[in-house]
């Protein structure tokens, strides 16, 4: 029987909870043809709100095309021209000879070839014969545009995991193409969506780098209201014959956990398996228990790839310290000096550990790990 508590795919129809304001935003700036970007803590609900949107577009609209693809083991311009150029050329052909169609219409004149031997060695529909340059990249990148115009549908691209173009040994021969492009492509038939996990990665390119400005608009997801969750929970455990005895304690638990939906699914879940008739709060109790139990390596390896400054200051943190460079603090958590505060900070910062609100408010980016460092990490009961 399929579980009313879904976390291993991104969601839509009833199992979308709240962000319908979100889902509004998103659908009206791409049926304006603007380019969005995305970005939020690992498993926050960005795939379910893009995949929400535009299922409801989808409905009495003309057909659109969308190409969606991951850049996670991109690490070289090449990668992520062919990675992009692939998934382009999939999306409106079906046989090597459509493939070599598509090539030859789109990129004439570039170094990208459609390569009979290296498609039926590696199924590989775009290829390389020399090192890309200038033309190459301007050619790849306004691909999308004129595949939209050619077909008259809209083309929305979406790059899954873009802050990996940092990886490359020169990212700004991405970037700084890219945001040409987009600046001067005129048609709104073709929008880019953007999206990552990497919170302070994608603030560093959207925000930091000066590329991008009036040309993406950020989308930044709301937070679910912890009633709406536990209104979904409880039609769940209902649906299997099952009641929360104290509802109180279930939307503590939401809040305890942000109101993640990722991890409140699994929470849900843990309940769901190890209770019968009612549910009571040693039964959830037991669920937050296997929750830190499964998730509990990674949180691990997180500390044990920290400094013991870098840790010193998560627990200042924890403390709910947000001047960290005064003399006191600095003595009190054996910080050393301002300039090294910094440097940790940095540190911590491009590990995804914790981010900045308002420029000096510390956030831990990652709920469920906020918890098990406080209570399991610092025992601070």
């Amino acid at each position: 029987m399929d579980s009313p508590f879904i976390y291993n795919a991104p969601v839509s129809g009833k199992n979308f909870i709240g962000r319908r304001q979100d889902s509004i935003i998103l659908q009206n700036l791409l049926n304006q043809g603007e380019h969005v970007a995305l970005w939020e803590p690992p498993k926050t609900g960005i795939s379910s709100l893009i995949r929400h949107a535009l299922f409801n577009m989808s409905i009495g609209a003309k057909p659109f095309i969308t190409v969606e693809l991951s850049l996670m083991s991109v690490r070289t311009l090449e990668e992520f021209l062919l990675r992009i150029g692939s998934a382009l050329i999939r999306s409106i052909a079906a046989t090597p000879m459509e493939y070599a169609e598509v090539a030859e219409r789109f990129l004439r004149g570039t170094h990208f070839v459609f390569d009979e031997k290296l498609y039926s060695a590696r199924d590989e529909v775009l290829s390389l014969n020399w090192t890309p340059d200038d033309d190459d990249i301007h050619a790849l990148l306004v691909m999308p545009f004129k595949i939209a115009e050619a077909r008259g549908q809209k083309l929305y691209l979406i790059l899954n995991d873009f802050q990996n173009v940092s990886f490359t040994e020169d990212p700004m021969s991405i970037l700084r193409p890219l945001d040409d492009i987009l600046r001067t492509a005129r048609s709104r038939d073709c929008s880019f969506i953007f999206t990552d996990s990497m919170v302070n990665a994608m603030q560093a390119i959207f925000v930091g780098s000066r590329l991008f400005h009036r040309v993406v608009s950020r989308v930044k997801l709301s937070e679910v209201d912890d009633r709406d969750i536990t209104d979904h929970i409880n039609k769940g455990f209902l649906s299997s014959g099952k009641v929360v005895t104290n509802k109180d304690q279930l939307q503590g638990a939401c809040r305890l956990l942000r109101c993640n939906l990722w991890y409140v699914n699994q929470f849900a879940s843990f309940c769901d398996a190890m209770s019968k008739g009612y549910i009571m709060e040693p039964a959830m109790v037991d669920a937050l228990n296997c929750l830190i139990a499964v998730h509990e390596p990674r949180f691990t390896a997180i500390m044990n790839s920290l400094t013991t400054h870098q840790v010193n200051l998560l627990r200042a943190i924890e403390d709910g310290i947000t001047h960290f460079s005064t003399a006191e603090v600095i003595r009190k958590y054996s910080l050393n000096s301002s300039a090294n505060v910094n440097r940790v900070k940095e540190a911590l910062m491009k590990k995804e550990v914790i981010t900045f609100v308002d420029s000096d408010t510390p956030v831990i980016l990652d709920a469920l790990f906020e918890y098990w460092l406080k209570t399991y990490y610092f025992e601070n009961k």
